[in-house]
């Protein structure tokens, strides 16, 4: 193991750590427990009827208030508090998730229960998402669920919006908030503006966001060209419940115009092809939800319908008047038959229909994909004994594939899933799963699409997933460490499949106090294409060289002030395996940097919070471990900003 650490980091952890456990032995012991803000948890704040079933064992969930706290942050600044997800790219626009190592484009991704699109140009994000809509986010890494839908071949991710349930006190009916806010890096001034209400049974929300500013400095001080924010963000939702039925319409969408790099992923590429340093990204993510469900299930009866479209266009005029457009339109019709409090079987059919096309100068009349799938599913939800739970199932999957050229075929296949938690002793949990993944074939990046692909070499992939670990959590205390597995056959990469592996393992620990909570995690990722290490190129749309990765939390509350201070530690140690590939001979070096805030809200002004971050404290120089190409001598990295400090207010009224 390589290890560089800088002192200045390391004595601002010790600190850090320090003035946590000094307050925790201030405040009064007297005071109510609050809980541990979860490393990865049975259930967490999303609407999850099967809440604490063994295949929510290892999942991560991110909490309503971690997602306020972020409501004008990033997918970065949102998962920052679990190592085993990565998120890579220092814009929106260009970041990447990766759940064990593995990209988020071969998972399942839904929002409001809605598939989102597998693809998009792969200089962009495919799932970008504004976390000021959100009200919570649930991670089912590695073993997903037959029920989380196709495609989730290495696990699933949900994305909830916010509700006017979640925002509105008990007897209140209308309300509203807004947020200003002002980072110096960048000189990036965002707002929020929310209003909803209820009544008769109705409930309507909106939401929008606006986010402008100038390029941000590196930790180097060098200003990067293209990372200027220009986005906004829209949310709308209708509700209707009465007499123990509940039907809602939600519509999100986020755009984000605006000149950047050449490859909005890269810092530039060291010779080739002269291009221009920047040019305009024109992007518009869109996803819409229609969704019934019974809000007093009884015995036999609990369904859930959902049907929704989502959509992510991606236009560059220049040079070639580009234009990706990926959409998906979905439902699903399912029941859970509720046996008794202990045993829950779920059963369903879902329709999901792909679509990638390019136009442009080189394509005046497109280049088209598309894939249809139709899906039926079991899972069943067993509490064998009080400290005994399983949860196994299975799906049956029919695709037909179109390609470019008039290809067609038709793929089927089976999946299957078991996980298992045991309480060996009080507290102390040994838990497993296990899944193999029919996927079909993806509708691939359309930016790549070509008049002469062939589609010989294709065939369905199929995932082969294990995760085996433990959780102790005695008291205030948290313990627990897993080791994952997933083995990749015929993932596809344009016209062939490549075979691809993510091994590794995680380690979390964490405590509570009354007041605040200190959590830290530790992932440690390899992966192989094709039976070798590989660089970021050859895994593109797998996986990524992660190697190791450190996250530290910590919180307290002050009752008496109202006032709320934390800090977090984001850590990459030097990559010390091979990464393979001819021309990456590049040192994946590590970094460490560190970041506080402080959060008040004065009793004088009711419903009003102040905040103040100071991110990156240290100015370090760095691109995130999940960033493309830091190991290539032929390309400079896409750096995060250096250090900014970040005010803001939001007034609840």
């Amino acid at each position: 193991m390589s290890l560089s650490i800088d002192f200045r980091t390391t004595a601002a952890s010790i600190a850090i750590l320090s003035a946590f456990t000094m307050a925790a032995k201030a405040q009064d012991v007297q005071q109510e427990t609050i809980e541990l803000a979860p490393i990865t948890v049975e259930a967490g704040g999303t609407d999850d009827k099967h809440a604490g079933a063994a295949d929510r064992a290892n999942s991560i969930t991110i909490d309503g208030e971690t997602v306020e706290d972020n409501a004008l942050g990033d997918l970065k600044s949102l998962f920052a508090g679990d190592a085993s997800v990565t998120v890579g790219g220092a814009i929106p626009l260009a970041q990447k998730i990766f759940v064990n190592g593995i990209d988020i484009l071969n998972l399942a991704v839904t929002i409001d229960g809605v598939p989102q699109n597998n693809r998009a140009f792969h200089h962009t994000s495919a799932n970008a998402i504004d976390p000021g809509l959100l009200k919570a986010v649930r991670v089912d890494p590695t073993v997903a669920p037959a029920d989380a839908g196709p495609g989730a071949l290495a696990g699933s991710v949900l994305f909830e919006t916010v509700d006017v349930g979640d925002l509105l006190d008990e007897g209140d009916d209308f309300g509203a908030y807004g947020v200003l806010g002002y980072d110096s890096n960048g000189r990036t001034f965002s707002q929020i503006l929310s209003a909803y209400g209820r009544h008769g049974g109705f409930e309507g929300l909106g939401y929008v966001k606006n986010a402008k500013g100038d390029n941000y400095e590196d930790g180097n001080g060098d200003t990067i060209r293209g990372t200027a924010a220009d986005l906004q963000s829209f949310l709308l939702k209708g509700a209707y419940e009465a007499d123990g039925h509940r039907v809602e319409l939600s519509g999100e969408r986020m755009i984000d115009d605006a000149l950047r790099r050449y490859r909005a992923n890269f810092g530039g590429v060291i010779g080739g092809r002269p291009v221009p340093e920047l040019r305009v990204y024109d992007t518009d993510r869109q996803s819409y939800s229609f969704r019934y469900e019974a809000t007093e299930p009884e015995g036999f009866w609990d369904p859930t319908v959902v049907i929704g479209y989502s959509r992510n266009d991606v236009r560059i005029p220049d040079p070639d008047d580009s234009r990706g457009l990926s959409d998906t339109f979905s439902a699903k019709v399912e029941n859970t038959f509720n046996f008794s409090d202990t045993h829950a079987l779920t059963a369903g059919v879902d329709l999901t229909d792909r679509t990638g096309t390019y136009t442009g100068l080189s394509a005046p009349d497109g280049l088209e994909e598309t894939s249809l799938n139709l899906g039926v599913y079991l899972q069943d939800r067993i509490e064998v004994t009080e400290r005994f739970d399983v949860s196994f199932g299975g799906r049956f999957d029919w695709q037909r594939f179109e390609g470019i050229g008039g290809f067609e075929d038709d793929f089927s296949g089976f999946s299957g899933n078991i996980s298992g938690r045991y309480e060996v002793v009080d507290d102390l949990f040994l838990k497993a799963g296990y899944s193999n993944v029919f996927g079909g074939v993806a509708v691939e990046d359309n930016y790549i699409f070509l008049p002469s692909w062939t589609y010989d070499e294709l065939d369905s992939v199929r995932a082969g997933n294990v995760v085996v670990g433990f959780e102790y959590r005695p008291d205030r205390w948290l313990l627990e460490a897993s080791v994952f597995r997933s083995d990749f056959d015929d993932a596809r990469s344009g016209q062939r499949t490549a075979d691809f592996v993510s091994q590794g393992f995680n380690i979390g620990a964490g405590f509570n106090w009354d007041g605040g909570s200190i959590k830290a995690t530790y992932s440690n990722t390899r992966i192989e294409v094709n039976g070798g290490a590989t660089g970021s190129y050859e895994a593109l749309d797998f996986g990524a060289p992660l190697g190791q990765v450190i996250a530290l939390t910590a919180q307290h509350t002050y009752a008496p002030w109202n006032l709320t201070f934390g800090a977090s530690l984001d850590m990459a140690l030097d990559y010390d395996g091979p990464i393979g590939a001819d021309d990456a001979t590049k040192e994946l070096k590590g970094y460490e940097v560190v970041s506080l805030f402080l959060e008040y809200e004065p009793e004088i002004v009711e419903g009003l919070t102040l905040r103040l971050e100071a991110n990156n404290i240290f100015d370090t120089a760095y691109a995130d471990r999940g960033t493309y190409g830091g190991e290539y001598d032929s390309l400079n990295q896409l750096l995060e900003p250096g250090r900014s400090f970040f005010v803001s207010a939001k007034k609840v009224f």
